[in-house]
């Protein structure tokens, strides 16, 4: 099966960049998208042959999650059933025979970290909304999770401590979610590949010079390790400030 996972910044303005020359090229069995920053009704998606799930923020033009199977899931939810954090159309859990795939767009913790609290508290209840599905069946999310875990996932680790993606508390939550039975599927497949991004700003030419974060994953259950094949990231496509990224199982 192949997975494809892009947070698009806009869903509306990267169609006019390319999007569905690359979501029919890319065949996905399941492709997920953040940030789609729309409201219903706003977009038709012609994807014949796919089902289509989609949460939109309460807010306008703001956050919002998508998702586009091959297969009809079992079950489709929106949020993670608390009502505090299920306002800005951040999560999409389909269930499928073997497994959970979840599409989700996790909170900045913006400049100065005026939303880091907010973040952490999301943080805890996304876990155990995850933990909690693990107990039926095993789960499989991706997503812009805003946060580089190690250096080598950013090309300037020193100068962008603490900053919002890259503060001590965010790298302890996600390697917390890997201590919690979790891999990060590329890294567990390559652990040393290094100026491999996913972001990157749109000011000083930072693309250009490959000055960029690796903030989007596909974060797969430990039962499920023995079935990863493959995980990439597709630098070379644009239409957003992130690029699409892959993973394969069996």
């Amino acid at each position: 099966m192949k997975f494809i996972s892009w947070n698009v910044n806009g869903l509306r303005a990267c169609m006019g960049k390319g999007f569905m020359d690359y979501f029919n090229k890319i065949d996905a069995d399941i492709f997920c998208v953040q940030e789609t920053k729309l409201q219903e009704g706003q977009i038709e998606v012609d994807a014949p042959g796919y089902h289509q799930y989609w949460n939109y923020a309460e807010k306008k033009g703001y956050s919002g999650t998508a998702m586009f199977t091959k297969e009809e899931p079992l079950s489709v939810t929106y949020g993670i059933g608390i009502p505090e954090h299920d306002t800005e159309g951040r999560v999409i859990t389909a269930e499928f025979k073997d497994f959970y795939v979840i599409t989700v767009y996790v909170p900045n913790s913006q400049r100065e970290l005026a939303r880091l609290d907010y973040r952490m508290t999301w943080e805890e209840a996304f876990l155990n909304y995850i933990k909690g599905l693990e107990k039926n069946k095993p789960v499989i999310y991706c997503g812009d999770l805003n946060v580089a875990h190690q250096e080598i996932d950013l090309k300037n680790p020193k100068t962008n401590h603490m900053n919002a993606g890259f503060t001590d508390e965010e790298r302890n939550c996600f390697t917390k979610v890997l201590e919690s039975g979790y891999i990060d599927s590329f890294r567990f497949l390559y652990p040393d590949a290094k100026d491999v991004y996913s972001w990157w700003s749109y000011m000083f030419k930072a693309r250009e010079k490959n000055t960029g974060w690796r903030i989007d994953y596909f974060v797969v259950s430990d039962k499920l390790k023995d079935r990863i094949k493959d995980a990439k990231i597709h630098m070379e496509v644009q239409g957003s400030d992130h690029c699409p990224v892959e993973l394969k199982i069996d």
